[in-house]
């Protein structure tokens, strides 16, 4: 072998193994992923970049009369407080603070506020430690009309639901009518607000709220005897015994007798009158018993006797039940 071809060797070699060491390299930089100990992208911007929550307060719903807040002040003993039918708080340092209709962290921000005066750098946590409840009443064309507490805040939706849903749906859209505590009455579609999602018709319910549902279709009995309305009544599919009376006129200036109230009915399919019998309206509408407050049927014929004394509280139900159907 030639010293001319051991040099030509020697290149090749060293050709080929600068060729393996830059190899590598290259494909390191070609390669966009970085290695596994690389910083996160979000890790290098500065803290107040990145968003956070104040530190102890409850990212939640809209606090409402009833519910229940768990606060606590750095220096001071942690304590919980209910929410007054006013929407306010009583805070042992700060007093009386308003929290109802506001956000978990509007109100943090106003209790904050308050204990300026008292404490130089207040830190505050505030959170719904528990909901409260209403009681409301749903009658007409649901499922299962009756009494029902649902949450603190509750809407014309949360009612539907705890009655059981809208029994029957016919051509028309069935109304929605709410009389709240303080005798206010307001009305809504129901087909807007559960098929369309319209949150215009999902109506706030206050504490001992009455709504109503309106049947699909309309059907007719006769009411007669202690109303002020006697004759034939137009009442909704689903419609109870009690609707039929409200819509008759039972006030107590004609003296209803609510203990004995005697439906008859007419079999659909025989035409043949059944046997009357004695209903105690009074258990329904005091104790909130449906067995005593049937649904009607078509052609139901109901007599009233007069009463000697009157239930204050029964009558008042009726005065409400006439308003809920527009008499």
């Amino acid at each position: 072998m030639t010293p001319r071809t051991h040099l030509a060797r020697a290149l090749s070699a060293s050709s080929a193994a600068l060729l393996l060491a830059t190899t590598p390299l290259a494909a390191r930089a070609a390669d966009p992923t970085p290695p596994p100990s690389a910083p996160a992208a979000q890790a290098t911007l500065p803290p107040a970049v990145v968003p956070t929550a104040p530190t102890g307060v409850s990212v939640s719903s809209t606090i409402h009369p009833g519910d229940t807040l768990a606060i606590s002040v750095y220096g001071e003993q942690p304590f919980t407080a209910v929410v007054q039918a006013d929407g306010t708080i009583q805070h042992p340092l700060a007093g009386r603070v308003l929290v109802g209709g506001l956000s978990v962290p509007e109100a943090h921000d106003g209790l904050v506020a308050a204990l300026h005066k008292y404490i130089k750098k207040p830190s505050v946590t505030l959170a719904i430690q528990q909901q409260g409840q209403i009681n409301i009443t749903v009658l007409g064309n649901v499922k299962n009309p009756g009494k029902y507490q649902i949450r603190s805040g509750g809407r014309l939706s949360d009612a539907i639901a705890a009655g059981g849903g809208v029994a029957t749906i016919g051509i028309h859209d069935p109304i929605a009518r709410v009389q709240q505590s303080n005798g206010s009455m307001t009305s809504a579609n129901v087909q807007r607000l559960l098929r369309n999602g319209d949150p215009t018709q999902n109506l706030d319910l206050d504490e001992g709220a009455y709504v109503y549902i309106s049947g699909a279709e309309t059907i007719r009995v006769q009411v007669i005897g202690a109303v002020s309305r006697p004759g034939n009544v137009e009442v909704n599919e689903g419609d109870r015994l009690s609707m039929a009376l409200a819509r008759a006129g039972a006030e107590a200036s004609v003296h209803p007798d609510l203990a004995r109230v005697h439906l008859t009915r007419t079999d659909p399919l025989t035409g043949k009158t059944t046997p009357s019998y004695e209903i105690n309206v009074y258990n329904a509408l005091e104790r909130g018993d449906q067995r005593y407050d049937p649904i009607l049927q078509a052609n139901d014929k109901i007599w009233i006797p007069e009463a000697k004394s009157l239930s204050a509280g029964a009558i008042g139900v009726f005065s409400i039940l006439g308003r809920l159907l527009g008499f």
